[in-house]
């Protein structure tokens, strides 16, 4: 799903008045639940799992929920969700497993999935995790060159592609003679040269298992074989390869279990790209292993129509997605000028919910049924979040948890335990695994280092990038900064690749001015980088502390009013220095530019920052 322009969705949400919002308080004498005596968890959930396969999980589920739904996709968007079972899931993953395998040879080869979320996505990468066929998740949007690149690093034998990228299949079909099959989804077509339809190989492999071939499903998949091949995003420099396994895959579901509780009631929204790892692991792999489903959202635009449809009770999210999400309803509230009552009844609630009376959900019902009614958890991760975001989240009634990892982590290193939860952290360490601070400064400071069981096998045929990140005794550095609480909670500061040094050897992390200066309504994103002085060729010179930054127009000409160029960059300015009061001498920011347009960013929104400095 394409995340670019997300802050100019106009979202559509339902009136909001807030009449009886205090009623519900004065409905019940709760003095005899006030003295109930209630201790709150501060210990890991006890029932942990110990899958080691996505296999064994996938089918543990679909022994116990065979008529659960599994995935729900909208056929049209007149049309209802339609929801497919575990079983039928299943029966099309046995079926198109069997026919890759049998008929098509694909077994321990490479296969490609590229394209937008949709049910045959999900049933291709369990297809391929179940049977021994190494998948590659691929950026949907990635230009046709750097495809091509990508089918021959990843030496691909078929791709597996939605029918927008089928265009470019036709002149990958010459241009790529290694690549055996070219696979649309939804399509039914017969084989013609090398292109088929995903619809005709699960029929061909129905027929196969009919016939009593069982061997696709009798395959044993093996936990530490070389299986999953993820490309990173490349914020800092251009993408690596990720060699992960069954067992990292597997292990995020057993890191999820001690800290959060999953349903077979639960469903969640899958909205962001689900070539991350965040999306296609821990929004669609972990939820599976417990009963739970995914509704497929149609588009940006339509989040807020399909969460009203769709129910879901967990969003998985990326900051700029619940920021928005959190500013569209906080201007209902304005405009319903019920913003003093809505606080009021905030600190109430949350009075009330200390003696062990949570009637948040009842009280802020409003808010509720505009995101579907049933949403209990939202969880935001890939960038820092606004602390301010998540305490109102939290305070409305809704369990806020983020999240910490990398895709060399499978995703999860860390997550917020859901029964005790610190706004402001990314959580903690899972407990199968350890994160540490490598020589932390005075502020307790210092690289973050990781060991877990979802820790990568290595960089793709490049030894020398995974020395550099691997010490010989399993410690991945992160490349990010932060510290740690006396309770083993992780707040993350900024990443050392970002990191500007001064001459008299101060660190400066971007994240941190970046952070202050996100609170300038005038400013709608920037970031911080060191500026190399003109005709410094000796390269002695101090770095400039300087800010690239994109101008609210909007929200500076509904407070100045139409203003030149000139103008824009003056208002900003001042802003800024106001903003370089706050900070010690050494971090303030010396020099503006001003940037139109978009930053080129990822596919979960960070911002590529080694392009823009260096474009």
């Amino acid at each position: 799903m394409e995340l670019k322009g997300f802050e100019k969705i106009k979202f559509k949400f339902k009136k909001m008045d807030f009449k009886n919002i205090g009623e519900v308080i004065k409905e019940k004498n709760y003095e005899k639940e006030m003295k109930k005596k209630i201790k709150p968890r501060t210990e890991p959930y006890e029932d942990v799992t110990n899958f080691k396969t996505v296999k064994e999980f996938f089918f543990q589920a679909v022994e116990k929920y065979p008529e659960r739904p599994c995935i729900l996709e909208k056929p049209s968007h007149s049309e209802p969700y339609k929801e497919t079972t575990y079983k039928e899931v299943y029966n099309d993953i046995i079926s198109f497993g069997t026919a890759l395998i049998e008929k098509y040879n694909l077994k321990d080869k490479r296969v490609i999935i590229i394209g937008e979320a949709q049910y045959d996505w999900y049933l291709s990468y369990l297809t391929l995790l179940c049977g021994g066929i190494l998948a590659v998740p691929v950026d949907k949007d990635l230009p046709l060159n750097e495809l091509e690149n990508i089918i021959n690093r990843s030496k691909a034998s078929a791709i597996i592609y939605t029918a927008k990228r089928s265009g470019d299949m036709k002149k990958l079909i010459s241009n790529c003679s290694n690549v055996e099959y070219f696979i649309e989804m939804k399509s039914n077509s017969a084989l013609d040269n090398k292109s088929v339809g995903i619809k005709t190989i699960i029929e061909e492999g129905k027929k196969i298992v009919e016939e009593g071939n069982d061997k696709f499903k009798d395959i044993e998949v093996d936990p530490e074989e070389f299986k999953i091949l993820f490309f990173t995003s490349g914020t800092t420099s251009n993408s690596k390869g990720v060699m992960l396994n069954n067992r990292n895959l597997a292990a995020n579901v057993n890191g999820v279990t001690p800290y959060a509780k999953f349903y077979p009631t639960d469903r969640l929204l899958s909205i962001l790209p689900l070539h991350h790892c965040y999306e296609s692991t821990i929004g669609f792999l972990t939820p599976i292993a417990f009963g739970a489903s995914i509704a497929v959202c149609e588009g940006l635009k339509y989040i807020v129509p399909n969460m009203q449809e769709a129910k879901p009770t967990i969003l998985l999210s990326v900051p700029l997605l619940v920021e928005t999400l959190y500013k569209r309803i906080n201007d209902k509230i304005v405009k319903s000028k019920k913003e003093q009552l809505i606080n009021t009844m905030i600190s109430l609630t949350n009075m009330l919910k200390e003696k062990g009376i949570n009637v948040k959900r009842t009280v802020f019902n409003e808010i509720f049924e505009n995101l579907g009614g049933n949403l209990r958890i939202i969880v935001s991760a890939a960038a820092p979040i606004d602390p301010k975001v998540g305490q109102w989240i939290d305070d409305i009634g809704i369990k806020f948890l983020q999240g910490y990892g990398l895709t060399e982590t499978a995703p999860l290193a860390a997550l917020t335990p859901e029964y005790q939860t610190v706004i402001g952290s990314v959580g903690k360490s899972i407990i199968q695994g350890e994160i540490k601070i490598d020589a932390p400064n005075e502020n307790g400071e210092g690289e973050i280092l990781i060991k877990t069981p979802t820790l990568m096998m290595g960089y793709y045929e490049d030894e020398e990038a995974t020395n550099k990140v691997m010490s010989k005794d399993g410690w991945f550095y992160s490349g990010d900064i932060g510290y740690m609480d006396e309770k083993g909670n992780i707040f993350i500061t900024g990443r050392s690749k970002n990191v500007i040094v001064t001459q008299n050897g101060k660190n400066i992390y971007p994240e941190e001015i970046e952070f202050l200066l996100g609170k300038i309504e005038e400013i709608k994103e920037c970031f911080v980088y060191g500026k190399k002085p003109e005709n410094d060729k000796k390269n002695d010179k101090e770095l400039i502390i300087t800010v690239k930054a994109i101008p609210n127009h909007d929200k500076i000409k509904e407070l100045y009013g139409e203003k030149t160029d000139l103008e824009i960059y003056d208002i900003i300015w001042k802003k800024i220095k106001e903003v370089n009061k706050e900070l010690s001498s050494y971090k303030a920011i010396k020099l503006l530019e001003i940037k139109e347009g978009e930053f080129e960013k990822t596919s979960t929104m960070k911002i590529k920052r080694y392009k823009e400095i260096n474009g």
